[in-house]
């Protein structure tokens, strides 16, 4: 069997901030059988309870499917298992709405990295972002399913404007909330670079520069994430924060 030519190591960190009394982000990093490496980070919506049960749905599902799934035969299987499996969870968490009023209106982001063999497949919904470290500088490979944005790439509004705007946090899409689920998935070449996932709750209380500056230095993954979500907390620590950094070892 023809492994993953890319080893590496993965740290991530969830925290409930300063503001917020509950906690309902998920993150974490899987390794399967062939070394393929799935990262993933979900902001649960909806309030307590409601946004913990999508966030955590997510993790029960994508930990359960993706280890026992030892191998992809090529990286476009990986990409419609993906496809099947965020429907599937997509489906799960809706149908519960129907079930339970408790859970009316829950939902989640979800952003995820596949990596397999010299390609990364990444999938996105909502407005947690994926970033590549390329030659030193932090390039991000997600764009945020906002109202805010929505409005900045229709030229409605300047950049300046989106910093401000009082419905900057107003998602257009997210897992669970609709009965067919709809998401940004694309695959690209990969040649080793680090993998950067996090919340909004950390890119909204850490400057782009600092974020990389601190991805750049000579600490451990585990060291950089831990600085990263201190200083969110820091510098406000206003929603919950969730990160993981995929870091290989290029062969």
């Amino acid at each position: 069997m023809k492994r993953n030519k890319y080893n590496g190591i993965f740290a991530y960190k969830c925290d409930i901030g300063k503001i917020r009394k509950t906690n309902e982000d998920q993150v974490m990093g899987f390794v399967n059988f062939s070394n393929d490496v799935l990262l993933f980070v979900a902001d649960g919506m909806g309030g307590h309870k409601k946004g913990d049960f999508a966030s955590e749905t997510i993790k029960e599902f994508l930990e359960r499917d993706f280890k026992a799934k030892d191998k992809f035969l090529s990286v476009l299987n990986a990409y419609f298992w993906l496809i099947k499996e965020v429907k599937a969870i997509n489906k799960y968490i809706f149908r519960t709405q129907d079930f339970d009023e408790n859970y009316k209106g829950c939902g989640t982001t979800l952003c995820l990295a596949l990596i397999h063999k010299d390609k990364i497949i990444i999938l996105n919904a909502g407005d947690s972002r994926c970033y590549f470290l390329v030659d030193g500088k932090l390039v991000q490979k997600t764009e945020d399913q906002t109202y805010v944005n929505y409005l900045l790439r229709s030229g409605q509004i300047s950049s300046k404007e989106a910093e401000t705007h009082p419905k900057k946090h107003y998602l257009i899409n997210a897992i669970g909330l609709f009965p067919t689920v709809s998401f940004d998935i694309n695959i690209y070449e990969y040649h080793g670079e680090s993998v950067f996932l996090c919340s909004d709750g950390l890119y909204n209380n850490v400057d782009k520069k600092d974020i990389e500056a601190t991805l750049n230095n000579k600490n451990t993954v585990d060291e950089k994430i831990n600085s990263l979500v201190s200083l969110a907390n820091f510098n406000g620590g206003s929603d919950n924060i969730s990160a993981i950094l995929w870091e290989s070892n290029n062969d």
